[in-house]
Parts: structure tokens; C-alpha cells; sequence
């Protein structure tokens, strides 16, 4: 194996690059703890990039109980908002009540506790209003009485790598594409195989961190079993978007005969996003695909509440992602619940191994202070909480509009359409990735749509970026946009880089402070 001799030992192996796998490393590494993140494919690659991107208290939730969970999601809203606003901001839901299986008295009752439950501030209040105006567009139903309440958008693959970026710059090592081989324990801690495209090498850790989502049975097994009375089920959720079914910027709340819920959002300026399902995964976890009968129950969905016809040819692009929830023996997978549990398990007095169940994206940060708890006892010297104010990479902004708007005037030379999107993206990072172009030529090659070659070399240096689905549909979204040809010319570019001097970097060349090479 090639590579300078590096670090081997860690505080803590986390095993897993989604959202509850960067959130629990970036509290780490913020307490000062050495930390290791390996992820066997991209950062969000599965379940954090295939959500209904928001962020949001779970308003079905209440209807099962799950107030605990409502109220520290509801709290976690706006705080995440605050901490992210470039990829995070307000979305106003309208929830028609015409085609309605609950009584009105209960969804109004249900929005009475939602506004009140987390302590509220920012965001409007709900309203009742009538869908004949402008908020009812697109509907069928365009007499009727609906209600107005508010939840958060957020880009959710974005907001997995900037909690592994900070990270990154508070002296962790993300390893993506990386695999866990094998780990077994001892008195002194864990040592652990893992594997890249170098080859294997072994490091050691004081703490497991099982946070692998629908792979945390796997992860069990190749850690030597560990508690078994705890379980995931696995639940397939997927989305299709279409185009745009109505003007406006609001949302819709559907609820659908079967009393299950379909969102319908505006999503990427000329699209509407349409899920999620609820369907049960069997089998071991896998790369999800929607099913022509999600398919169908989507455009069903469609149908019944809009006037804009949709059918099969219409759906511009599809995701699925398999939920790792926590098998509480509901009887529909609807009702299960999307709260988390964490399982430390220490086989008597040896190194532990905290698991982790569950979850939901919106959360993440409240588990991930919630796992350092858990592991205190065995980090006495750490520092307590301290992510609940801090910005994410980009967000140490207040105002969105402000920042772009002293930005536009900076670089006059460059479009203000391009501005935003890189400012919704990077916020004040924007500035990094610009460096001293001052016109859109300074930024390099256009490789299509928009995406120039010094937005690339940013995306690979400190994002982690390695091929174009990385780069067009979790860096961005850019691959609903951009024209024919570019996811092409985007793969044999960064192939040719790939070819280049410079890029044997593997696990065997991790440095012992991630920073030297933007993180990974």
C-alpha cells in the first residue's frame, strides 16, 4: 500500500456519511476528539439524500402520539435555520380540507398543538383560508377551505457535507468510499480493517460509532454481533418530480383516502416534487429504485388535488431511499416511528460500541449531542454542547437577500442568476470557491449549465466530490438543468484529472489533520 505513515488512532470510528454519521463526527471533532469517518460510498449517497427535503416537526407525527419527537424537532427547526440559512429557509404548506379524511376540528387542533408544541418564533402562525385565491391555484377544488402553516426546506445532501466539511475543519479525517471491513475489541479499544481503492489498512479506535443507517445490522456483524434486542425496519420512501403543477411559492399537504399524507413542494424554479411513499424494504439494504406501483399511487395523488394532467412520460426524475427506522412493531409502515434510540453497548468493562436506530433528518443535531452524552463517561476531559448556535460552513450570515445583494454588488461582472445559486449553495463560501474571478470566464470551462471547472475543482478539493453524480445531483441539482451531453463531458473531465499527478491519495495517505487536504 502507497502512503506516508499516518495517524492509526482515534478517539472515535464513525462508521457512516449520512446525515446522523457527519452530524455525530462534527460534535466530536468540535469537543477536540480525534475522529475517523468512513463511508463506503459518497457523503448522503442513500437515505439523507433521498428525503422530502425538510425540515420540519412531523405534523402526522402528533397523530400517533410522538410528541416528544414533535417537540424537539419543532425546536430544532429554527435553530437549524438560523445555523444554515443558505441552505435552509421557510416554506408556507397549504393543507386542503376538501378532500379531507379527518374532521377539521382535529387538523386544526393538530396545527394548534404544532404551533405551540417547540416554542415558535420566527415563523408565521397557521391561518385558515379559503382555496379560492391565488393559494389555491393549480387545485381542483378551488371553493373550499383549507389551512396555512409553516415548515423549513433544506438542500438535504448539502447539509450532510457541511456538517463533514466543519468536520473536516475542526481536525477530522472523512474517508469516503471507504468500507469497514471487519472490527473486534478489546480492553484498549477497537482495531478496525478498513478499505479503499489503495487497499486495506488497519487503524484503531476508542469508541465505535455505528451510525451506518440501513447497514446497521451489517456494521453489527462485522463489529462481532453486539445487542440484538434492538432492530431497524427498513421502510422505501420514494419521490418523482414533474413539471411545476401551479404557480406560487407555497406547498401542499395532501391527504390522501388510505389517511397517508403526499407533500407536494416547488422544487429547482420549474418543477414540482411529489412523495413520499411508505412501503416495506425486505431483504438486505440496497441502492432504491421507485416501483411502477409507488409510481402510480404518486400520479394517483396528482390527480385527485390538480388540474394539470401528469402521466408516466411526464416525470422528469425519480429518487428512492430506504428508511432505517426503528422497529417499534407498528403495524403499518406509516406508524412507525421516526424518533431514534441509542444503544451503547460495552460487553462488560471492553471498548463500547454506540448504535444507532432510527432518526430523521431534521434531528440529526440534537442525536448527535445526544450520542456525545452517551459517550461522556469515557471522554471526561471533553467540553459539553456547543453546535447549537454555531453556523454550518457558509451560514455565518443573517440575512440571505443582504449577503447576496453586497455580493452582486462585488462582482458586477459576474450574472446574478449564477450568484444566487452559488450563494443558496456555498453561502459565504461562495467567496472560496470565486477566488479572484471577477467574469464568468475567470471561472474556467463551462462544462454545461452553468457549472464551470473552477466550481468542480472546489467540489473535488473540500467537498469530496469524485464523479458527476456526486457533482449534479448531491453537490446540486444541476442535473435536472443542465443540457444534453454534460453528464459526459463532466465524466471524462474529471477522469482526466483523475488521471492526473497528485491523485493516489487513499486511506494509507489519510493525514493526521484533514485540513492539509481539504478534508478527505
Amino acid at each position: 500500500m502507497t502512503g506516508a505513515t499516518t495517524q492509526a488512532a482515534f478517539d472515535l470510528l464513525v462508521v457512516g456519511g449520512g446525515i446522523n454519521g457527519a452530524g455525530i463526527a462534527r460534535d466530536a471533532a468540535g469537543r477536540g476528539l480525534s475522529v475517523l469517518l468512513v463511508e463506503q460510498d459518497d457523503l448522503a449517497s442513500h437515505t439523507s439524500s433521498a428525503s422530502t427535503k425538510l425540515i420540519h416537526g412531523g405534523l402526522r407525527y402528533l397523530e400517533y402520539g410522538e410528541f416528544r419527537l414533535v417537540r424537539e424537532a419543532l425546536i430544532e427547526r429554527e435553530r437549524l435555520w438560523r445555523v444554515a440559512p443558505h441552505i435552509i429557509w421557510p416554506l408556507r404548506f397549504v393543507l386542503p380540507q376538501t378532500r379531507s379524511p379527518r374532521p377539521g376540528w382535529m387538523v386544526r387542533l393538530g396545527l394548534f398543538l404544532y404551533d405551540h408544541l417547540g416554542g415558535r418564533k420566527r415563523l408565521p402562525a397557521t391561518e385558515t383560508v379559503r382555496l379560492d385565491g391565488a393559494i389555491g391555484d393549480g387545485l381542483q377544488d378551488r371553493g373550499g377551505r383549507g389551512f396555512v402553516y409553516s415548515d423549513c426546506w433544506v438542500e438535504d445532501s448539502r447539509l450532510v457535507v457541511l456538517n463533514a466539511r466543519d468536520a473536516a475543519d475542526r481536525g477530522a479525517c472523512i474517508a469516503t468510499r471507504t468500507r469497514l471491513i471487519a472490527a473486534r475489541r478489546d480492553d484498549a479499544g477497537w482495531s478496525a480493517t478498513i478499505a479503499d481503492a489503495q487497499g486495506e489498512r488497519t487503524v484503531r479506535a476508542r469508541v465505535l460509532v455505528n451510525a451506518a443507517g440501513p447497514w446497521v445490522a451489517d456494521v453489527l456483524e462485522r463489529a462481532g454481533g453486539g445487542d440484538r434486542e434492538r432492530t431497524v425496519r427498513l421502510v422505501k420512501g420514494s419521490h418523482i418530480v414533474v413539471p411545476r403543477l401551479y404557480d406560487g411559492d407555497h406547498a401542499f399537504m395532501l391527504q390522501n383516502p388510505d389517511r397517508r399524507i403526499v407533500f407536494a413542494i416547488p422544487y429547482e424554479r420549474d418543477f414540482t416534487l411529489v412523495g413520499t411513499t411508505d412501503e416495506p424494504w425486505e431483504g438486505p439494504p440496497a441502492k432504491a429504485a421507485i416501483a411502477p406501483g409507488e409510481t402510480q399511487y404518486l400520479l394517483d395523488t396528482i390527480a385527485r388535488y390538480f388540474t394539470r394532467p401528469v402521466d408516466r412520460d411526464r416525470i422528469v426524475w425519480s429518487y428512492a431511499g430506504i428508511r432505517p427506522l426503528y422497529d417499534d412493531h407498528a403495524g403499518n409502515a406509516s406508524a412507525v416511528t421516526r424518533d431514534y434510540v441509542l444503544d451503547l453497548d460495552t460487553a462488560g468493562q471492553q471498548a463500547p460500541m454506540l448504535s444507532i436506530f432510527g432518526g430523521k433528518i431534521t434531528t440529526y443535531r440534537k442525536l448527535a449531542e445526544h450520542a456525545l452524552e452517551k459517550l461522556s463517561p469515557f471522554f471526561p476531559a471533553a467540553p459539553g454542547a456547543w453546535t447549537a448556535d454555531a453556523p454550518l460552513p457558509g451560514g455565518d450570515f443573517a440575512d440571505f437577500e443582504a449577503y447576496l445583494a453586497r455580493l452582486i454588488a462585488a462582482r458586477p461582472g459576474l450574472p446574478q442568476p449564477l450568484l444566487r445559486r452559488l450563494v443558496r449553495a456555498y453561502g459565504t463560501r461562495t467567496i472560496d470557491l470565486l477566488g479572484d474571478a471577477k467574469t464568468v470566464a475567470g471561472l474556467g470551462e463551462d462544462l454545461g449549465g452553468g457549472l464551470t471547472t473552477r466550481e468542480v475543482a472546489y467540489l473535488r478539493e473540500t467537498e469530496w466530490a469524485v464523479t458527476a453524480e456526486d457533482i449534479l445531483y448531491r453537490r446540486s441539482k444541476l442535473g435536472l438543468h443542465v443540457p444534453s451531453g454534460t453528464v459526459e463531458r463532466l465524466t471524462g473531465y474529471l477522469m482526466d484529472i483523475a488521471r492526473g499527478p497528485g491523485n493516489d491519495r487513499g486511506i494509507g495517505s489519510l493525514p493526521t489533520d484533514s485540513r492539509a487536504q481539504g478534508g478527505g
